[in-house]
């Protein structure tokens, strides 16, 4: 504002040194001085339009003055937007012939030049005379162009402000009582101290955005109170910087894009024998433990979350959530199983990113993730999972009785916004729930802020934290290349995903004996039977339609069915099938129309990345992923079919049959880590920095996982309308640990997040199941896929162990303060912006980060000798544990003391030092291990590299 009075000045000043004073001259003046500041253009149009009288005596016509925004209008469109054609009805001059009031006809014959020195004089819609435009036309017109560009042009911002939120507020605001919560405990929303105090940060955010904007020139989206202090506002970026200069904002930060990050486990985990018997067996694992999913929704009839098939559902009183009504069939989402539903898309509606029409007003999954790994984590147990007349087993969650809050945040198509996540998380910790699944992560890292940790994404988390939530995010599937971690802070559980013991294998017999690999959850061909082998190509109906790439097979009818009948059709897999616009369901569906017995699809080329799932498919089918056997496979069909001098073929000789691919094989090397999980190690900044922090932090199930799916999902083309989908990613990965951690907070209610994080961490295996270190898939140099010796970086602390969880013996315990001191100590932090995102200063300080009482310890910079301390607490009765420690040969290790005796509840610290031996240039990987007397056998990695300097 202040240089919008600025230019006013200016412009009055040397309007006052001219000798000629008139309208045209001061208009002409104002366009002679606009330029000179044209990038504070929003500032001068807005103040135009507050203080139009500024201007004076000189602006006595009203077509000048609305002339004169407009034109001010015209400088913000070309400088901000983008160039669009449009045709609207109406003939233009060269074919009108008359028909509009008041207009004669303009229509020239042909060639015939169109005379533009007539003159036309502009006349109103309906009658004659010259248009006059009032001055409520003007403001009319001025405020859709206004409300054009600032809504049309805006941005999404998430704003923190002085003063803090309830989590922490120790009182000195007159009229209201302190409403703080020590470290694990829940925030009593239900208290008119929390309610009042609530109320009044909002009214304090409403008053701020007032005081500055006026109304209908910006949208506050959400108010956020309980986590952290702040709101999400929908403005333009000029409206940002005069927020990001406003007394009382800490920071102004523009809103980011999340993503997904997209059954036999519970079998694989040890659960039924190891884990539910000790909470009272299935129909008892994870009572009235309420898991919140923060997701893209729930399908409320799929059978996972029915409630008719076990005992009634009490009413759990601590929960205070609400359940959304369906507006199409005016049913709310909840029956007992489902506690609560709800949907948050207040960014996405202003991005202009939302569809209802296929995103849904509600907390509907329309995309399949949100009701897969709701079940993962809590579905129904002993679920059948049928797809095309067979079934495949049975499905049950990790906590088949534990009750699921739906969040709703995520969308089909463009992915979610963190604003409205942080909504949904700042919800659904007011609502009472347990534990957080987030099987999202950011598109990119906020790279507005100097740490990774410090953002309004993962601000809102440590609150979260603070009031006893556990939170469980996916790593991200950015592997398997080092620094593609999507979670990276250490009070939230980052979860690698990790392949299990079960793999679906096919084969296809040629008639010359050969019998090719591949992958395919399909029935076999007849038995004791082949069958001819037809390639694509070579039974098109024409010639013409090769531009639709008909080796494919997605398109039957360009094929000619009276070849392909009866026959085994060949299809190639092309790079469309990786891009997602061709699907193995639509090769099945085509093969299965045109009447073939079956189909193989050969892949010809293998593109960096790709990655091969077997898809269940009610008629015979196989996956030839192997290049090298692909091409014996053409060789052969080559060799077998006689063709024309034009190519075309005389005769098909090739045959073959298809092998049963519908049963797994189970294997003794899992787990692995799977190609896709994303590696270490950990970033602390945006310059890729390395941290003093592992991540990520443990490793679960999450390749080909079977769960529930949303009929009209559409996030998997090959589970469009199915019940059940098998997918995978650290979507699926994260979820299992959100439903084991169920069965730790059911078994121990008065954990903190920490201490299950670390029961969790410290009783993680290393070893497969033939007592081998865990493998990492990888790629080689010629992009095909290895096993190389997995690392922390790959599996965080190992593998997840819930029957050892569930009694750690020791326990490595960390608190809201614990995790302010690591922040307060990273090297060249802010501590202002400390201070912007958790309203603490920093009192507190450990030295160096890796002090943080985590169960890993890690130092990216390891200069000469240092030693790190960790406080042990006992969790069962009293044990002495004895301390070993190994390390790779280029770093020394020894801890001190060498043994402990420890009583139940007490704690005792040790210290683990470390030297450089040798000069690397790579990490280092090690182990602290404490035995206990009593069996306990408690695990912590070390990974450290050395410097001279």
């Amino acid at each position: 504002m202040a240089i919008a009075m600025r230019v006013e000045k200016k412009i009055h000043r040397e309007f006052d040194k001219r000798e000629t004073k008139d309208e045209g001259g001061y208009m002409a003046l104002i366009m002679e001085t606009i330029p000179d500041c044209i990038q504070d253009k929003w500032y001068i149009t807005h103040y135009i339009l507050k203080r139009a009288s500024a201007f004076g005596p000189w602006i006595k016509n009203d077509v000048l003055a609305c002339a004169m925004v407009l034109m001010l209008f015209v400088l913000i469109i070309v400088g901000k937007g983008e160039i669009y054609i449009v045709t609207v009805e109406g003939e233009p001059v060269i074919s009108y012939r008359g028909g509009v009031n008041g207009f004669e006809p303009t229509a020239v014959e042909a060639d015939e030049e169109i005379d533009v020195t007539r003159f036309i004089t502009l006349k109103k819609f309906g009658g004659g005379g010259s248009v006059k435009m009032t001055s409520l036309d003007c403001a009319c017109m001025v405020l859709m162009l206004f409300v054009l560009i600032i809504v049309g042009k805006g941005e999404i911002y998430i704003v923190t402000v002085e003063g803090e939120p309830v989590i922490s507020y120790r009182g000195g605001v007159n009229g209201f009582e302190p409403t703080a919560v020590e470290a694990d405990e829940e925030i009593d929303v239900t208290s008119e101290l929390v309610t009042s105090y609530s109320r009044h940060l909002e009214k304090k955010h409403d008053m701020l955005l007032g005081l500055l904007f006026d109304r209908g020139t910006y949208k506050k989206l959400y108010s956020y109170r309980h986590l952290i202090n702040g709101f999400a506002i929908h403005i333009s970026p000029e409206q940002a910087e005069i927020l990001r200069r406003a007394p009382g904002v800490k920071s102004v930060q523009r809103d980011w894009k999340v993503k997904r990050l997209t059954t036999h486990t519970p079998q694989f985990l040890g659960l039924p024998t190891g884990v539910w018997p000790t909470g009272g067996g299935f129909d008892r694992a994870g009572e009235d433990i309420i898991i919140g999913f923060v997701d893209s929704g729930i399908f409320p009839h799929h059978p996972s979350f029915g409630s008719h098939r076990s005992d009634p559902y009490g009413a759990v009183p601590k929960y205070r959530g609400k359940c959304e009504v369906d507006p199409d069939t005016k049913r709310d989402f909840c029956n007992g199983k489902i506690i609560g539903a709800q949907h948050f898309a207040e960014a996405a509606i202003a991005a202009g990113a939302f569809n209802p029409e296929i995103d849904f007003a509600s907390p509907l999954d329309g995309d399949g993730h949100g009701s897969h790994t709701a079940a993962i984590a809590a579905g129904n147990n002993g679920i059948p999972v049928r797809m095309h007349g067979y079934e495949y087993g049975k499905a049950s969650g990790m906590a088949p009785r534990a009750r699921i809050a739906v969040y709703k945040a995520l969308y089909r198509l463009f992915g979610g916004f963190v604003s409205d996540v942080v909504a949904a998380i700042e919800q659904a910790v007011h609502d009472g729930v347990d534990i957080i699944n987030l099987s999202v992560g950011a598109n990119s890292p906020p790279a507005t802020t100097r740490t990774t940790f410090l953002n309004p994404f993962d601000a809102t988390l440590l609150s979260a934290v603070k009031a006893g939530v556990f939170v469980s995010q996916a790593a991200g599937n950015g592997g398997p290349f080092p620094k593609t971690l999507l979670s990276y802070s250490p009070w939230i559980v980052s979860v690698a995903a990790a392949v299990d013991d079960r793999r679906y294998k096919n084969h296809l017999t040629l008639g010359n004996g050969n019998i090719l690999p591949g992958i395919g959850l399909s029935p076999a061909t007849h038995a004791n039977q082949t069958f001819t082998l037809v390639a694509a190509n070579d039974v098109l109906l024409d010639s013409s339609v090769m531009k639709y790439s008909p080796s494919d097979c997605q398109r039957p009818e360009v094929l000619n069915k009276n070849l392909v009948e009866g026959n085994i059709l060949l299809c190639g897999y092309s790079f469309n099938f990786v891009v997602g616009s061709a699907s193995v369901r639509k090769v099945s569906e085509t093969a299965k129309s045109l009447g073939a017995i079956g189909f193989v699809l050969a892949v010809e080329n293998v593109s960096p990345g790709t990655k091969f799932d077997p898809v269940p498919v009610g008629i015979p089918g196989i996956l030839i992923t192997d290049v090298s056997k692909s091409m014996d496979l053409v060789d052969y069909y080559n060799i077998s079919t006689s063709r024309d001098w034009t190519g075309r073929v005389r005769s098909f000789k090739a045959i073959g049959s298809i092998g049963d691919g519908l049963r797994p094989i189970l294997h003794k090397s899992a787990p692995q880590v799977a190609l896709f999980s994303a590696r270490g190690p950990n970033i602390k900044d945006f310059s890729f920095e390395d941290a003093d922090l592992l991540k990520p932090d443990i490793l679960a199930p999450g390749s080909l996982i079977w769960a529930a799916w949303s009929p009209n999902g559409t996030d998997e083309a090959n589970y469009i309308g199915e019940g059940f989908a098998m997918i995978s990613g650290t979507s699926m990965a994260a979820p299992h640990i959100s439903g084991i951690a169920a069965l730790l907070k059911q078994k121990h209610p008065h954990w903190s997040p920490a201490a299950i994080k670390s029961a969790l961490m410290t009783t993680a295996a290393t070893l497969d199941r033939v007592e081998r270190p865990l493998q990492a898939q990888q790629y080689t140099g010629s992009e095909t896929m290895t096993l190389v010796p997995a690392t922390p970086f790959d599996y965080g602390s190992g593998h997840v162990n819930p029957r050892a969880a569930l009694d750690p013996g020791l326990i490595f315990d960390a608190g809201y303060e614990d995790y302010l001191g690591f922040l307060c100590t990273i090297p060249g932090i802010d501590a202002h912006e400390i201070m912007n995102y958790t309203n603490s200063p920093c009192n507190y300080t450990m030295v160096h980060p890796s002090n943080l009482n985590s169960p890993s310890i890690t130092i990216s910079h390891l200069v000469g000798t240092q030693t790190v301390t960790r406080t042990v607490t006992n969790v069962a009765e009293e044990e002495t544990y004895v301390i070993t420690a190994r390390m790779a040969p280029a770093v020394a290790i020894e801890t001190s003391p060498p043994a402990m005796t420890l009583r139940p509840g007490a704690s005792r610290k040790f210290s683990v030092t470390l030297t450089p031996r040798s000069i690397t240039g790579g990490y280092s990987f090690g182990e602290v291990l404490m035995k206990g007397s009593r069996g306990h056998k408690v695990r912590i990695p070390v990974v450290a590299m050395g410097y001279d300097r």
